[in-house]
């Protein structure tokens, strides 16, 4: 406590720290098969996320969020905002319809006016304010305005000479927008709300910012950038632009709006010249950004000053348009299996914000049989896994297929080898999962909570340089090595096949 106290007399300005600090994520519906409100929202209970951002006022999610105690952002797409800018009535009815009518069952907290209006709707720009303060008066008139906040979301780009961060400032040009806004952000108690997206900061570089420097990797003291006016150290990309932020608004004397990051994440996937869009550098991204923004580092202008930040996005939302990066930015795809599995705690995986920690391990649905049938063979070998309950009249043999016994077998392995993430990979033919695929008198290990240990030390790793792969396992026949319980079970469906 006497550390946060001192964090906070060293800020050099009057933003105070936020009571709690958040981890949010954005929901997009670019999908060819979005999930359905009920099912979006039973992931959301399932990972213990707290905090939700749409791009709209969909009823059927407002709905569906009732009663869940998550805390909600609501959005006035653009489409709508010339109309509501422009007539008090329009957003009165607006906020009575998407607001009014599902509070307090649904717990909206905060209503984003727009996004990023002056680079994607400059024809706007007048009314911007006017909007906010239209929302703003209708709620007071439903006296709801202490509960909700009323914002608009910012592009980066808006900071220009971003670095070093006390040299920002706002694009002067926007100035006739911006200080009013700030006024009314200032006046009613409202965040300055930022899109930051340090992928792109480093993918412009042109290898100016070292990877590591976006990715919130540890970097020796002689590698962290130094703002030469302040001496202040920083050693990530995020940190720079929320301070880049702060000072720019001191430059139009405003101290005291503190910055909700709206937007933030990194790829899992790119096109030929995205080659760091990867599942690796999504996952880094996305835990250290986690555990930053929990642990209320805050930034070097502001120490312990929280900067919550909803994470873009829920889920890989195939039909956006662009790069193949566009459509991959998603924690899920449509059916919520995980994209990767974040590492949130030194005790292991974590899916998502979830504490409880209930994964599986299973057969990816489409996976080649004989790849299945190898790794399944592996399993039961070298693997030590006790296939007996696979065999004939035991619990798990129905249904018999590959694919049915291979998620045993692996989930099985998976738990033995603690969840590490690469004890679920099979060669490319299992994924980790938070449905439990458990049925009838067939109880997986996931869900049965008992400890397992190896049958004859440790297992080896399934990979093509281990003596324990599958690969050289087939190789030199040694489905016959396989001394356990399972082996008259496999040679019988080998010889099945």
């Amino acid at each position: 406590m006497a550390l946060f106290l001192l964090f906070l007399l060293l800020a050099v300005s009057d933003v105070s720290a936020a009571e709690d600090a958040f981890i949010g994520v954005n929901i997009g519906t670019a999908l060819s098969d979005m999930p359905h409100p009920t099912q979006v929202v039973a992931l959301l209970k399932a990972q213990k996320i707290r905090h939700v951002r749409l791009y709209d006022a969909d009823r059927g999610m407002l709905l569906a969020l009732a009663n869940t105690g998550i805390k909600v952002a609501i959005a006035v797409p653009n489409e709508q905002l010339l109309g509501i800018g422009q007539s008090n009535s329009t957003a009165a009815k607006w906020v009575s319809q998407n607001v009014v009518s599902h509070y307090p069952a649904t717990n909206i907290t905060t209503i984003c006016v727009g996004s990023e209006v002056l680079n994607s709707l400059p024809n706007a720009a007048p009314i911007l304010v006017n909007a906010l303060k239209f929302i703003q008066s209708a709620l007071v008139a439903s006296n709801l305005d202490r509960q909700i906040k009323v914002s608009t979301p910012f592009p980066s780009s808006i900071i220009l000479d971003s670095f070093p961060p006390s040299q920002a400032f706002f694009n002067h040009s926007y100035k006739p927008v911006l200080v009013p806004l700030f006024s009314f952000l200032q006046s009613t108690g409202s965040c300055f709300m930022l899109n930051v997206y340090p992928y792109y900061d480093y993918m412009r570089s042109n290898g100016v910012i070292p990877l590591d420097y976006a990715l919130f990797k540890p970097l020796p003291a002689n590698k962290e950038a130094v703002d030469a006016n302040t001496l202040l150290h920083y050693t990530n990309v995020f940190d720079a632009m929320v301070d880049a932020a702060y000072f720019a608004m001191a430059d139009l004397n405003f101290t005291n709006i503190p910055v909700l990051v709206t937007e933030s994440g990194w790829p899992s996937k790119g096109d030929s010249n995205e080659p760091d869009a990867t599942l690796d550098n999504a996952n880094t991204y996305n835990s250290n950004l986690i555990k930053h923004v929990i642990n209320k580092t805050g930034t070097p202008k502001h120490p312990g000053v929280a900067v919550s930040t909803y994470i873009y996005e829920l889920y890989n939302e195939d039909m956006k348009p662009g790069q193949i990066s566009e459509k991959n930015w998603g924690l899920f795809d449509a059916n919520g299996e995980p994209i990767y599995i974040l590492q949130l705690t030194n005790s292991g995986p974590l899916l998502s914000n979830d504490t409880t920690n209930q994964t599986y391990c299973a057969a990816k649905e489409g996976a080649d049989p004989k790849m299945l049938q190898a790794a399944l063979d592996w399993a039961c070998g070298p693997g030590k896994v006790d296939c007996s309950a696979l065999m004939q009249g035991q619990p798990c043999y129905e249904p018999d297929s590959v694919a049915s016994h291979a998620s045993y077998a692996f989930d099985t392995y998976y738990h033995q080898m603690e969840k590490t993430p690469n004890a679920c990979d099979f060669n490319g033919v299992a994924t980790i999962t938070t449905t439990n695929p458990s049925h009838g008198t067939c109880v997986f290990p996931g869900s049965s909570g008992k400890n397992f240990s190896l049958l004859n030390g440790t297992a080896p790793a399934m990979d093509s340089k281990s003596s324990g792969s599958h690969a050289q396992y087939k190789a030199n026949g040694s489905i016959h090595t396989c001394i356990f319980s399972a082996l008259v079970f496999l040679t019988v469906l080998c010889l099945g096949d």
